[in-house]
């Protein structure tokens, strides 16, 4: 095959990330505005159950984030490259087609947070009032600034990606310690921590779990694309298990309690005002507030574009990687104007969690089973893109990892048609042991019909 080029490991000169940049890389993927803003839908249930529900399910899904990333260490090979052995040569192109969708989505999110806080900062700037025109005209130029700041971010590839963690987690921190502290003078943490929504917002437990296992597992699907540029073992799964985690609590965790105070202070609790950007105003805390969420911002896009353009390379093989980072932001900014014309932005939201939720938990149960119970860890990298090699299968599709696949997203949704399943554990993760159960089994069948 003229693409077998690209089916390369990193070579030792190639690995350059320290534990600081892996470090720096997950809790710049967590500490940015989707997070804050998954904080702030999750508080529906309270701060203790929140919080709880927040440590269990991002400890469980970055425990998967750590086996992923010890894959990409381990062979070299980006993310949805190393789908290719489950799903089959060509079959690959499912779940990269899945990556590539969320990832440009989880990018739109990010940068049309950022870009609301741009508008208040306009408005404040220029003493443009509330109307329409001019929350939709500075909306738009919000998206514009966003879109430009992660095409330099991005200029570069996995260089200027791994530059702008090191320097932007460093502001990050700073920044968000100081409105850390703010949110906290505001309202009184013992009035955060005893406050309850009314019962016609709360959310049950189930319901909880998936939108954080949708959130939190996404970067598992991505999790390759890094480790695959370090030499340390540590780094690629401790390291990156500890940053995901950290960054996930602080921020979603700020996110929750601003959420909270805001419903305190205004006396009433409103989902739709779970965004920092309306937060950071309500509580007024001013234009340094509001550059917090564009750093953010951009931190994160950075992986969030990375994973997409890393899964563009796998479908079309002759394209390389910077070209592929270029193509997916730019669709990113249009998928941006999505919410500014056709529905609010928490419809928007919970829409796209509904809507990847169901595929990735199965697909990850599937790799992961697949390389670490079948393969025992062993890949052939000189296979990956060979016609009629050990990863062709069926004209280069593994039916059986396609059909449990299929099983799981029909175990999730069936799952969510029953109470107690969604007023506990949530679908996602009994979906993603049926898939592996399914998977294992399958495999095991097939390859002794083989050795027959």
């Amino acid at each position: 095959m003229a693409k077998k080029e690209h089916i390369q490991a990193t070579t030792t000169e190639q690995r350059a990330m320290s534990k600081w940049d892996m470090f720096a890389t997950w809790i710049g993927a967590n500490a940015n505005n989707g997070t804050w803003y998954i904080g702030g839908v999750i508080a529906a249930v309270g701060l203790i159950k929140a919080s709880t529900l927040l440590v269990v399910v991002g400890s469980i899904s970055y425990i998967l984030l750590g086996l992923a990333s010890y894959m990409g260490y381990k062979t070299g090979l980006p993310a949805m490259t190393l789908t290719r052995p489950s799903f089959g040569v060509k079959g690959s192109i499912l779940p990269s087609i899945i990556n590539v969708i969320q990832f440009i989505g989880w990018a739109a999110i990010n940068t049309f947070i950022a870009a609301t806080s741009i508008s208040f900062i306009l408005k404040d700037i220029l003493g443009w009032d509330n109307s329409s025109f001019h929350n939709q005209f500075s909306i738009i130029i919000g998206i514009v600034v966003m879109s430009i700041l992660h095409l330099i971010s991005i200029s570069l590839g996995e260089k200027s990606v791994k530059w702008i963690e090191r320097f932007g987690i460093i502001l990050v921190i700073v920044l968000v310690t100081w409105e850390s502290v703010v949110v906290l003078k505001t309202v009184p943490f013992h009035e955060i921590v005893k406050w309850q929504p009314a019962a016609k917002f709360q959310l049950p437990s189930g319901k909880i779990v998936d939108i954080l296992a949708a959130f939190n597992l996404a970067w598992v699907t991505a999790a390759a694309d890094f480790s695959r540029f370090t030499k340390d073992k540590h780094a690629a799964t401790t390291t990156s298990f500890l940053g995901a985690n950290i960054g996930l609590f602080w921020f979603a965790f700020i996110g929750l309690i601003a959420t909270i105070a805001t419903a305190i202070t205004l006396n009433k609790f409103d989902p739709n005002n779970a965004d920092p950007s309306t937060i950071a105003a309500k509580l007024g805390l001013g234009i340094l507030a509001m550059l917090v969420i564009v750093i953010t911002s951009t931190t994160a896009n950075a992986v969030n574009l990375m994973a997409a353009g890393s899964a563009l390379t796998n479908i079309f093989h002759r394209l390389k990687l910077t070209p592929a980072l270029w193509i997916v932001t730019l669709i990113a900014t249009v998928m941006t104007f999505i919410p500014v014309y056709i529905a609010s932005f928490l419809t928007t939201f919970e829409t796209f969690l509904d809507g990847i939720g169901m595929f990735l938990g199965p697909e990850i149960a599937i790799f992961l089973i697949d390389f670490f119970i079948i393969r025992q860890k062993q890949y052939q990298v000189s296979e990956f893109s060979k016609v009629n090699g050990a990863y062709w299968y069926t004209k280069g599709i593994n039916l059986l990892a396609i059909g449990t696949w299929v099983i799981g997203v029909l175990s999730y949704l069936g799952l969510n048609k029953l109470s107690f399943i969604v007023n506990t554990v949530g679908a996602t993760f009994p979906a993603m042991i049926i898939t592996a159960i399914c998977y294992y089994f399958g495999s095991r069948i097939l390859n002794s019909k083989k050795s027959v």
